[in-house]
């Protein structure tokens, strides 16, 4: 367990380490960097003086361009007056000690950025991952034991409808209908919290910060039920009609002691290895169109922005930061295995 535990450690090195190369390589040929948008937006500005001087003559437009060398000192600025390789490797030796660098456009490290969006993805993912788990997993157990029937038949109808239905749909019908829209104003059409959050008890404040989640939770949740549900449902069916079932009952056992005492700890094993990849993202979780419907400034949204304002120590950082916890998720999710089934030895697959 040990030696493979190290080989996956080992392992990620190499893996982190191209796809880091890969996205840099590509950004480096992406158009419209940082330094052109910049030099775009003084040119505009440039533009945009001359044309308030001129008045109704037109005669005069100011400078049509801005001077090579403060283009060079933009680059430098930005880092570009180095070569791609040094910038790489000067980019990963930060990296190693978790400097992720400075944004350049929000002043503020990646870090910092990145810690300031984290309620409200946290708000998004841990919720929508604790209401899914603690309602699918019920939910699958009970349509295995009455598979085929009218309680089984429906409820799939009914999450397979909610599947169907895109979250940012039902998070506007959501709006509309309870949102003050054209029916009831039962929730806030925005934000966390409310303004006067801070002048708040503790306990209006809790009260304040769930009333503000019940809608972007509501149409987060709903398209992930029927996926964990139907696993849950068919991980136990096929449990259930396995030949131990039938010894067990054969020896006197109740249907719930041979459910749960052998058939459970059984269906459960691909469910709990998923756990920690889920529980992990769920601190980090961001949903572009949802938070953008709620007015939820997240990871989400942050994302959004920094890819197109090519904002590249925000797409590099969090893509490292979040590159490594998908490889340790990984790698937990497999000792997992072993916690939960002890029938499961990674030594033999060593050898």
């Amino acid at each position: 367990m040990f030696s493979y535990i190290l080989k996956r450690l080992l392992l990620m090195v190499p893996t982190l380490f191209g796809v880091m190369l890969i996205t840099f390589a590509v950004t480096q040929f992406v158009p419209g960097g940082p330094v052109e948008q910049l030099v775009s937006q003084l040119e505009e500005g440039q533009h945009g003086e001359g044309e308030a001087s001129s008045g109704t003559s037109g005669l005069y437009r100011g400078a049509t361009g801005l001077d090579e060398e403060y283009i060079e000192e933009i680059r430098a600025l930005y880092g570009f007056d180095k070569p791609v390789h040094e910038r790489f490797i000067s980019m990963m030796l930060n990296y190693l000690s978790f400097d992720l660098g400075d944004s350049y456009f929000h002043n503020e490290t990646v870090i910092d950025l990145v810690i300031s969006k984290m309620p409200v993805s946290i708000s998004l993912g841990v919720w929508s991952f604790i209401i899914v788990y603690s309602t699918c997993i019920p939910l699958g157990i009970a349509k295995a034991i009455r598979d085929g029937s009218t309680f089984d038949v429906v409820s799939s109808t009914l999450i397979l409808i909610g599947y169907a239905i895109p979250g940012f749909v039902l998070g506007i019908t959501l709006l509309v209908f309870f949102g003050g829209g054209s029916f009831l104003d039962i929730f806030p059409l925005r934000g966390l919290v409310s303004d006067n959050w801070d002048t708040l008890p503790w306990y209006k404040q809790v009260l304040d910060y769930l009333w503000h989640m019940v809608l972007p939770i509501t149409a987060s949740v709903i398209g992930s039920f029927a996926v964990m549900t139907m696993l849950t449902k068919n991980s136990f069916i096929e449990e259930i009609r396995k030949q131990y079932v039938l010894t067990a009952k054969a020896k006197g056992l109740s249907d719930n002691a041979v459910l749960y005492r052998h058939v459970f700890r059984n269906a459960v094993i691909p469910l709990i290895t998923g756990f920690p990849a889920a529980f992990i993202g769920a601190f980090f979780t961001g949903s572009l169109l949802i938070e953008t419907i709620f007015s939820l400034d997240g990871l989400g949204l942050l994302s959004y922005e920094s890819v197109l304002k090519r904002d590249y120590p925000v797409v590099l950082g969090t893509l490292y930061l979040f590159t490594i916890l998908g490889l340790v998720a990984k790698l937990l999710a497999d000792i997992s295995y072993v916690l939960i089934d002890p029938r499961i030895h990674f030594d033999s697959v060593d050898n």
